[in-house]
């Protein structure tokens, strides 16, 4: 009798694990097609050479109404796929950004000086983003008022350059850190998968919604991005 009721037990543990399972699944898949409702009617992606090759067509026909595309990183990086992207994107009737990944291992003149030589000045882009992360590539850690000290040089040159305030992506961590959102009036991109982020010292302009969404047309995840309204 003793035997029996364990083995009904282990039956129904083993059903509720299944189902569990099943569970985990489902949210996993939508997870990986989730972008947040028509509140916000302007949605986008932000890419890399990581991407690879993408075709933009049916990232357009997904639902992207821009793209930002990086450009360079630190003093001398370029992404190989830039000047692909920054000519294809607008051939679909998306409009496009150019991103400069930021190192705390450079000097601000070197990395500002390393995207105005390689993005082409264009009358119709998207002002012009900055990343703003600790990245694994640069152990650094300067105090706050260097940082932001170099970083006023990087977007006073390149607002030069671009004729438009930079936008701010930047990290939880990172403006925790060095609170640059408070340091500087300029638009600030968040981060934060799919829960509007609060952290910065302004309101937000555009959202980070999603680093694991797929998008035909884009092999692996991308960022899905939305703007407020």
């Amino acid at each position: 009798m003793r035997l029996n009721t364990w083995g009904k037990r282990l039956g129904a543990a083993g059903v509720v694990a299944m189902l569990l399972a099943v569970l985990a699944c489902a949210l996993w898949a939508l997870a990986l097609q989730w972008r947040p409702t028509e509140k916000y009617p302007i949605q986008g992606v932000d890419v890399s050479d990581v991407q690879g090759e993408i075709e933009w067509w049916s990232v357009h026909a997904a639902g992207a109404d821009f793209a930002y595309v990086r450009a360079t990183s630190g003093a001398a990086g370029r992404d190989m796929r830039f000047a692909a992207n920054w000519e294809a994107v607008p051939k679909t009737g998306m409009r496009r950004g150019a991103m400069h990944r930021y190192s705390l291992c450079h000097l601000a003149v070197d990395q500002a000086n390393n995207f105005n030589t390689t993005v082409p000045r264009t009358p119709d882009a998207l002002p012009a983003a900055v990343e703003l992360d600790f990245n694994d590539d640069c152990t650094a850690r300067p105090d706050a008022p260097a940082v932001i000290a170099e970083l006023r040089r990087f977007l006073t040159m390149v607002e030069a350059y671009t004729g438009k305030p930079v936008l701010l992506k930047i990290s939880r961590p990172f403006d925790s850190a060095y609170r640059v959102t408070a340091a500087f009036d300029r638009p600030v991109w968040a981060t934060g998968n799919f829960f509007a982020p609060e952290y910065a010292a302004r309101a937000w302009r555009m959202w980070q919604t999603n680093d694991m969404r797929r998008v035909d047309g884009i092999e692996g995840p991308v960022n899905w991005d939305v703007v407020r309204p």
